[in-house]
């Protein structure tokens, strides 16, 4: 089961970074003007549509609930990069730099998946979809907290550990959208 979920979480992974490669390439970074808090609630406004749309049973606007679970991945990457760019000051960075920051925090993030796997054993799997997108959503609430404490906190994770969970969930929710599919 480990193996099937690697490779699972690699081929979401790669779907994730080649759509963020292409919107660099469009758009550049424009998203290094963006404040941590901007971030955060941009990743807020995904959760939110989805668990709008699983409450009210439908949707208007024709955007896959999936397309929001990668934009999840791609916003809580890219607050992971932005920590560890916090003191450098371009807002323009080539792509070529930005491809190793994505592969380490994807693979930081794998690390951990495996790590919380192997003492949970992959209860994600029997999970409901609806459940996991309230998770992810009180990850925002608790990320929220801890920036309007200035990322401080007494016992709790800090915000780079909640970026890693929330990306997970999101690859969990798209491993079981395939799965159903």
């Amino acid at each position: 089961m480990k193996t099937q979920t690697v490779s699972e979480y690699n081929e979401v992974i790669s779907h994730c970074k080649e759509l963020f490669k292409k919107k660099a390439i469009d758009y550049g970074t424009a998203w290094r003007i963006l404040r941590l808090p901007s971030i955060t609630d941009q990743i807020f406004i995904k959760a939110q549509r989805i668990r709008s749309i699983q409450e009210k049973g439908n949707q208007k606007v024709n955007d896959p609930i999936a397309d929001e679970f990668v934009g999840i991945i791609n916003y809580c990457i890219i607050a992971l990069i932005q920590i560890q760019l916090q003191n450098d000051d371009r807002l323009e960075i080539p792509y070529e730099e930005l491809d190793p920051l994505y592969d380490h925090w994807a693979n930081a993030t794998r690390k951990l998946l495996e790590n919380k796997n192997h003492d949970y054993g992959e209860a994600w799997r029997d999970m409901r979809i609806s459940s996991i997108t309230d998770i992810i959503l009180m990850k925002l609430y608790r990320v929220k907290q801890i920036e309007d404490n200035s990322g401080n906190t007494l016992v709790s994770e800090g915000i780079e550990a909640n970026y890693q969970d929330m990306i997970n969930y999101a690859v969990f929710c798209l491993i079981k959208f395939k799965d159903h599919a």
